[in-house]
């Protein structure tokens, strides 16, 4: 259990690591390996409007999302990598 609540409008991604074979059988080198595109919502922020009410996000925690190749913030927590995006800044729910 990670123990990191986002502040605001944002959302701690899980990445999903790449596969370390594509569908020919070749085995693809780390350093050649591409920053994971998708992830897993761990934990989410609280959103409020103008007035101070909450509002609902779109994504919940357990839903695996696109992320944008470049953006959010790395964060490193026992060993464990995740990003810290907006979730604005995410591209969609994936199933």
């Amino acid at each position: 259990m990670v123990k990191i609540r986002p502040l605001g409008d944002r959302v701690l991604i899980e990445p999903v690591e790449a596969k370390e074979q594509n569908k020919g059988g070749i085995i693809i080198p780390d350093t050649a390996k591409e920053k994971p595109m998708e992830g897993i919502v761990i934990a989410i922020g609280k959103k409020k409007d103008k007035e101070g009410k909450e509002i609902a996000f779109d994504v919940k925690v357990g839903d695996r999302v696109l992320l944008p190749k470049y953006g959010g913030t790395e964060v490193k927590f026992n060993d464990k990598e995740f990003q810290l995006v907006r979730e604005d800044d995410l591209l969609g729910v994936i199933g």
